[in-house]
């Protein structure tokens, strides 16, 4: 199951933190590094941090945007350092470990971490399915990526091996297991064009009319087959206006 769990770090500025995590993955049995446009990397500093986990970063890939990183994934949680009004289901990082891991029985996940400073962006939380926050104390509640890496590596390595992960068994035709991210994104953009022509938008802000979808499907967890008839509903309906018009 763990080969089946993606880390994804978003534009990471220090390599450092690039080899850290790497070696932090490795302490927990994870080995799928995905980098999203790094600041520096390769680099010197990242395979020293990596100490003995310089396998995880040789076999990380390397991509220019977190689309490239979810292709194929299912199921995507991004990290959070607050708790924002979108409302995505959050978890905290022990039930985000249970989550992973039930869920990677069936196909891909990603667990997504954003930048040092500023952390993921909304239109890269838009990507994900679940937000995951760490709890912290008041005082202090800063966690650098490296080791927001390990504690969510150690929920994870901790619900592989327990009794209370239940990951399902049961074989589904591919058809209706949950959409992945690139076929969610597919999706989506067919709907912005499609009520874009049918002029749909007028006053309303098509920014947040796309984030509410986002929103209601990303908790309905769709399948691929229900993505398809939505698609099949848009061209037909884009279809017709094109009829009534000639």
């Amino acid at each position: 199951m763990l080969d089946q769990i993606r880390i994804v770090l978003v534009n990471t500025h220090h390599p450092g933190n690039i080899g850290a995590a790497a070696r932090a993955m490795k302490n927990m049995g994870l080995t799928r590094l995905y980098l999203v446009s790094p600041r520096d990397y390769p680099s010197v500093e990242a395979s020293r941090r990596a100490s003995s986990a310089i396998d995880v970063l040789d076999n990380a890939v390397v991509v220019d945007t977190l689309a490239e990183a979810l292709q194929g994934c299912s199921l995507v949680a991004g990290t959070t350092a607050r708790l924002r009004n979108i409302q995505w289901p959050q978890v905290d990082s022990r039930e985000c470990g249970e989550l992973l891991v039930n869920e990677s029985a069936q196909h891909e996940v990603a667990l997504v971490f954003g930048r040092e400073r500023t952390g993921l962006q909304n239109e890269e939380l838009e990507q994900c399915q679940y937000l995951v926050n760490i709890p912290t104390s008041e005082a202090y509640s800063s966690l650098n990526v490296a080791s927001a890496v390990q504690v969510l590596s150690y929920e994870i390595f901790m619900a592989s091996r327990s009794e209370a992960a239940q990951p399902s068994t049961e074989v589904k035709d591919e058809i209706d297991l949950p959409a992945t991210a690139d076929q969610l994104e597919g999706m989506y953009d067919h709907f912005f064009t499609t009520m874009n022509d049918l002029n749909f938008f007028g006053d309303r802000n098509p920014e947040q009319v796309m984030r509410r979808l986002r929103c209601l499907f990303g908790r309905s967890r769709m399948s691929t087959r229900e993505v398809q008839i939505l698609r099949g509903l848009l061209s037909a309906t884009k279809g017709n206006k094109l009829k009534s018009r000639s």
